[in-house]
C-alpha cells in the first residue's frame, strides 16, 4: 500500500499543504497514520481530496462537505444521493451479491500519457486546474476518458492546449449554471423542511431525495443538451471542412 508524506500528497493532489492541514482539522480527511511525529497518508486520502475538489467546484462549502462526509462514514444513503464513490470511504462492496463494485475494477483510474513535457505551458495550466498531475516525471490525466483520448491523439500537446482554452472560456458559464442549481436545491430543501440551513436528522430522507432529484435534473437538462449541441456544431464544422477539402482537391 502506497504511503505519502504531506509534501508528497500535496504534489500528487495539487492541493496545498496548508489546505490539506485545514481539511484534516475540519474532519474532511480521515486521520493519517502516525509514527512518532510523522504523518503518513494513503491513496484513500488522495481520493478524498479529489472528491472535496469536485464538491467545491459544484458550489458546496467546506461545512456542507464535512456534513456529507460524516453522514457517509455513518453509513447513510447520502453518499448515493450525491453520486460520490463509496470506495473513497470504505472497501468496495459487491452489488446484488455478484461481481466487484465498479471502482474495484480499476477502469476509472487516472491515465498516464507518455510523450508529454511536464514543464510545458499547456501542462502547467491544466495542472493548476487539477486536470492533470505530474507523477515521477510523467503527465497523468485525472479523467480516464480524457486520458485515453489524449493518449491516442497524434498531436497531444495541441489537444491539451484546446482543453485548456475550453476550460478558460467556459468557466464563467459553468459556474453560473452550477450556482443556479445549488440555489434551486437550497430553495427546495428550505421549502420542504422549513429550514434554510442545516435540516435536522429527521429530514435526511427527504433531503437525500431532493439532492438525488437535482442530480438527475442536472443530467437531464445539461448533459444531453450540451452533448447534442456541441456534437452538432462539430459535425457542421467537419462537414464544412470536408466540403472545402473536396472542392480544393
Amino acid at each position: 500500500m502506497a504511503e505519502y508524506r504531506l509534501d508528497e500528497l500535496s504534489r500528487l493532489s495539487g492541493v496545498s499543504a496548508r489546505n490539506i492541514r485545514a481539511y484534516r482539522e475540519r474532519g474532511l480527511l480521515d486521520p493519517p497514520r502516525r509514527e512518532g511525529r510523522s504523518a503518513y497518508y494513503e491513496d484513500i486520502h488522495l481520493a478524498q481530496l479529489e472528491t472535496i475538489d469536485q464538491l467545491l467546484r459544484k458550489g458546496f462549502n467546506s461545512a456542507h462537505i464535512a456534513e456529507f462526509f460524516a453522514s457517509m462514514r455513518e453509513g447513510t444513503d447520502l453518499a448515493d444521493a450525491l453520486g460520490l464513490r463509496r470506495s473513497t470511504f470504505s472497501a468496495p462492496r459487491p452489488r446484488n451479491g455478484t461481481g466487484p463494485a465498479p471502482e474495484a475494477t480499476g477502469a476509472g483510474r487516472p491515465t498516464a500519457v507518455p510523450g508529454l513535457d511536464p514543464e510545458a505551458d499547456e501542462v502547467r495550466r491544466l495542472r493548476a486546474r487539477g486536470v492533470v498531475r505530474v507523477v515521477d516525471g510523467m503527465v497523468v490525466l485525472v479523467d480516464p476518458v480524457i486520458g485515453r483520448i489524449v493518449a491516442r491523439a497524434p498531436d497531444k500537446a495541441s489537444l491539451l492546449r484546446a482543453i485548456g482554452r475550453i476550460h478558460d472560456t467556459t468557466d464563467g458559464a459553468v459556474d453560473q449554471i452550477a450556482a443556479e442549481f445549488v440555489a434551486g436545491l437550497r430553495g427546495s430543501i428550505a421549502a420542504r423542511t422549513g429550514r434554510a440551513t442545516a435540516p435536522g436528522s429527521r429530514d435526511e430522507p427527504e433531503v437525500s431525495q431532493i439532492v438525488r432529484d437535482y442530480g438527475e435534473l442536472a443530467d437531464a437538462m445539461l448533459a444531453d443538451r450540451l452533448r447534442a449541441t456541441v456534437r452538432g456544431r462539430i459535425a457542421d464544422a467537419a462537414a464544412g471542412y470536408l466540403a472545402t477539402a473536396t472542392a480544393e482537391g
